[in-house]
């Protein structure tokens, strides 16, 4: 291996992700002596492979993807691209992992050897002792008779179990854990480079920020304005011909039998805006107590979370986390089998059809989510009477007397609190959020009274401001009534920063 480079140039195909570079550089780099172990993790498709790659590559260090296969079959090929790395005229037999790790510390003659083993969950359903085969040669390595040897491995692998058991059993060894977290919204929107607010959205609810699904043919021809969408979905998301259609399956591979078509029924309720462990039973037509079981394995996957409800106590929402699988699961799978050898014309009267479905069960959702994500990290300062801790969904109980007028929901899309110790925090913020439909001063009248109805249940409503999250426009009454202090209004374009009103004015 050659000598690193200080500092390391990062390559320029590698959008955002400048905290993770810098952190694996940094990690690499480290001048102390002794070898290092660090762990790479995060959900699939989000360029945990494509970052390490092109950082063995900026500093010649040496890099293997796992893959299904038996311990002994793994060994020769990483002997095989070893002794291509290092140059040498042979591969070498490995009988098991110490050795092969040994021969990979000991390469080149720069001031570290960077080795990185990708795949981890593949190499350990083979290889079940090789944490411990790092752990020991880490231990040896530090105390070699010619002085500590300065490897640096990165063990990297998508969340799974076998990453979170790693993990925790892991703090005696692992010296550096790098997450490479999906990117938010806003971040996501420059990763597809698309301008309009509005048309940013529904490209996320479709496909997330997943970097792999950017790179994907279906990146290929991004969007270029809100009337080109439904010719990108068909063309790039719906085409079975294209991996984009098929890569949500495979977010929930390894999920083990007998749990694999539950999870998958399970991602399918959530996906039809069944969010919690009682609706679910219900569509899966299986007894309450199977549900926890099944939530637990998607969630030790990353692939769903649960929220608490922001009223009541012990009631948890779940979510997918993955845009891409939700939009799969309410739109591509109940059809799969006809899409799977259809043609242009098929695929249009498919999507005209089911373009309602994705308003509604994706679009709708997702845009909830997003003002929540807004509302807890990008408000500006000044948007609420205090610093958002949370911002949940919540339905508020109902008391006799104290109801919602007419056959209105007591459920409150955003739920902003401050902070308060274990307590629940004071209600900064309640809203309603509205994707298809312009909202007028009939959506705030539903918001008072739904402050009401908490004031009369106990919460403290004195400092509580009103917001309606409406990405279909803004009636005039509700403008007036937001000039006039008394709701803030929050289109597609001030979730991304773009309207920099003040609250309650327009400035």
């Amino acid at each position: 291996m050659g000598a690193l480079i200080t500092p390391v140039a990062r390559p320029q195909r590698l959008h955002d992700r400048e905290a993770e570079w810098d952190r694996l550089v940094a990690f690499v780099d480290d001048p102390r002596p002794g070898p290092a172990v660090g762990v790479v993790t995060g959900p699939r498709g989000h360029g945990k492979s494509y970052l390490l790659k092109a950082l063995a590559q900026a500093t010649g260090g040496f890099y293997y993807a796992g893959q299904e296969a038996a311990q002994a079959e793994t060994l020769r090929a990483i002997a095989r691209r070893y002794a291509h790395h290092a140059g040498l005229p042979h591969a070498p037999h490995w009988s098991g992992w110490p050795e092969a790790l040994r021969d990979l510390a000991a390469t080149g003659g720069g001031p570290a050897a960077l080795v990185v083993l990708d795949g981890l969950p593949d190499l350990v359903r083979q290889s079940p002792g090789l944490p411990a085969a790092v752990a020991e040669v880490r231990r040896r390595l530090g105390t070699g008779p010619d002085g500590p040897s300065r490897l640096r491995l990165l063990l990297c692998g998508s969340t799974t179990p076998v990453m979170s058991r790693l993990l925790s059993a892991s703090a005696g060894w692992v010296d550096e854990v790098v997450e490479v977290a999906p990117l938010d919204y806003r971040r996501a929107r420059a990763l597809w480079g698309v301008d309009d607010a509005a048309l940013a959205l529904r490209v996320h609810a479709v496909v997330g920020s997943g970097a792999a699904w950017r790179f994907d043919p279906a990146g290929d021809r991004p969007p270029t304005g809100p009337a080109d969408f439904d010719r990108w979905v068909r063309t790039g998301v719906l085409d079975p011909r294209l991996p984009l259609f098929w890569r949500a399956g495979h977010l929930l591979d390894r999920v083990p039998d007998p749990w694999d078509a539950a999870c998958h029924s399970t991602v399918a309720a959530l996906a039809t805006g069944r969010t919690t462990p009682g609706e679910i039973a219900d569509f899966l037509d299986r007894p309450a107590t199977d549900v926890p079981h099944i939530l637990s394995h998607l969630e030790e996957r990353g692939l769903v979370h649960g929220e608490p409800d922001a009223f009541q106590t012990g009631l948890v929402h779940y979510r997918i986390v993955e845009p891409l699988l939700a939009f799969d699961h309410a739109v591509i799978r109940p059809h799969r089998p006809d899409l799977a050898d259809a043609g242009p014309r098929e695929i249009g009267a498919f999507w005209r059809e089911m373009r309602p479905v994705f308003e509604r069960d994706v679009a709708g959702p997702h845009f909830a989510r997003t003002c929540r994500e807004w509302a807890a990290r990008f408000a500006p300062p000044g948007t609420f009477a205090g610093t958002p801790v949370s911002a949940l969904a919540g339905c508020a109980p109902r008391v006799s007397g104290h109801e919602p007028s007419g056959h209105e929901s007591a459920r409150v899309d955003v739920v902003v609190r401050g902070g308060r110790g274990h307590r629940p925090g004071p209600l900064l913020s309640i809203g309603l959020t509205f994707w298809a439909d312009r909202m007028d001063t009939a959506h705030l009248d539903r918001l008072r009274g739904h402050l009401a109805h908490l004031a009369a249940l106990g919460e403290d409503t004195g400092r509580t401001r009103l917001v309606c999250y409406g990405a279909a426009g803004f009636g005039r009454g509700l403008r007036e009534a937001e000039a006039d202090g008394e709701v803030v209004l929050v289109s597609p374009e001030r979730l991304y920063g773009e309207d920099r009103r003040p609250a309650g004015g327009e400035g």
